[in-house]
């Protein structure tokens, strides 16, 4: 609102002053610079006196600024020096509040990069809940992650001080999306040194760079043009598949719904056959997958799989029971 009363009071401020000029103009005979000369000094109140009105006009309209043109001309430095003091004490408030926030995080993830691919990646992490602070250097990027109110680290995400202010040592995992291959490769050898145990998911634009950057690290790397471009091959080619994956993966789907489960150390479940857990009886989902702590896949799992100690569970239901189902899996 301080700003809208500003623009206001500008205005009127400029009508004023034009209004003053063109009166002295007419009135006094002054030329258009004399005449706004005379305006300003009189409604700031510096009068100096070397143009003042001759005639009676003159006099009672110089009446018309000093009334209500000093006033607004206060009106308007008031209302400037208090938004300048009111964004400094946020800015200071809000990097002392956002630094807090930062150093609370365990188990958090960093996502380095707030472009188009990392503003769709923080949008899923918020819609999950899932605690991210973004490192982005760009102030006018800086900007959208406030008007977006994500937590976010002023820094450039290659600067291994700028991962240890973001929490490396406390991260779950960390995402790079950074512009270039180069600079996503610097990042995950700089995590993987400070952070031995992160989980790292690379962003990767030439093909040839993927296996540069699963050496360096990097636990799973993605090449957007490669995906989209599988996509787009299976919506033409195989169009009943592409719309059951949408259907399973799409966020508000109120059909089906595909989901990793982790399963506690303390979870029933655990020692049990999938049939005799009766987790399709009681819950109606699906075991699609059973994903091992080394990584392995089991696709498929027999009713007389034994679930592990460490196994995620790849469900597949309806969103409600899939919300049931993972309520007991913690």
């Amino acid at each position: 609102m301080p700003k809208k009363r500003l623009l206001v009071a500008s205005f009127l401020l400029c009508f004023i002053l034009a209004l003053g000029t063109v009166g002295f103009r007419l009135i006094e005979g002054w030329s258009f610079t004399e005449s706004f000369y005379a305006t300003v000094t009189t409604i700031s109140t510096v009068g100096y006196g070397d143009f003042a009105p001759v005639t009676w006009q003159g006099r009672l309209f110089t009446v018309l600024p000093v009334v209500f043109g000093v006033g607004t001309m206060l009106y308007s430095v008031t209302l400037l020096a208090e938004m300048m003091v009111e964004d400094r004490l946020k800015k200071i408030l809000g990097r002392g509040s956002m630094e807090s926030r930062i150093e609370r995080m365990k188990n958090h993830y960093i996502v380095c990069g707030f472009g188009r691919m990392g503003s769709l990646i923080c949008r899923e992490l918020a819609e999950e809940k899932a605690p991210f602070v973004v490192i982005e250097k760009d102030p006018e990027i800086i900007q959208r992650l406030e008007d977006e109110s994500y937590v976010y680290l002023k820094g450039d995400a290659t600067d291994d001080k700028s991962l240890l202010k973001a929490g490396i040592k406390r991260a779950k995992g960390i995402v790079c999306v950074l512009s270039t291959d180069a600079e996503n490769l610097y990042v995950i050898l700089t995590a993987k040194e400070l952070n031995s145990g992160v989980y790292i998911l690379s962003r990767c634009e030439e093909e040839v760079s993927e296996h540069r950057l699963l050496r360096a690290g990097a636990d799973r790397v993605v090449s957007p043009y490669k995906m989209g471009g599988m996509r787009m091959a299976m919506a033409i080619l195989k169009p009943a598949m592409m719309d059951f994956i949408e259907i399973t993966t799409r966020r508000q789907s109120l059909e089906l719904r595909m989901e990793e489960m982790p399963l506690s150390d303390n979870s029933a479940f655990i020692g049990k056959s999938l049939e005799s857990s009766e987790i399709r009886k009681n819950y109606g989902l699906i075991i699609v997958a059973v994903k091992k702590e080394s990584g392995k896949m089991i696709f498929n799992p027999q009713a007389g799989y034994i679930i592990e100690k460490g196994d995620r569970l790849i469900a597949l239901g309806e969103d409600e029971d899939v919300t049931r189902f993972t309520k007991v899996c913690v």
